[in-house]
């Protein structure tokens, strides 16, 4: 019985030390910038760990073609690779975190933590 409590207190400390290392994770996650590009790099698009867009850049080159669905296109293709590319940093900050186990639904949590 002694065994068990102190397996238990072992893992409580576990915990406690856990949780210290989520909040620096996610205070890493939260300043977190990634661009995306498009167009070879006509459109430029910037996202924070939050999944904000911080910025868009587009080449004023573009404007002129007059095709608004191409920007359109690339605007969005831009937007969703820095998506992507903040998703895999966001991953690898939280690998850092679990040392590397892959834990089930881990990017679901991600998500439904705003992250």
């Amino acid at each position: 019985m002694l065994k068990e409590f102190a397996a238990m207190a072992s893992m409580m400390k576990q915990a406690q030390g856990m949780s210290g290392k989520l909040q620096e994770a996610r205070e890493r996650i939260a300043n977190l910038r990634c661009e995306g590009q498009a167009g070879a790099g006509m459109v430029t698009v910037e996202v924070t760990g939050q999944l904000k867009v911080v910025n868009c850049r587009i080449d004023p080159t573009l404007f002129q073609s007059g095709d608004r669905e191409m920007i359109e296109d690339l605007i969005c293709s831009a937007t969703n690779l820095a998506i992507d590319k903040i998703r895999e940093s966001q991953l690898k900050e939280m690998e850092s975190v679990t040392g590397g186990l892959n834990i089930p639904g881990l990017t679901d949590a991600l998500s439904g933590m705003g992250l």
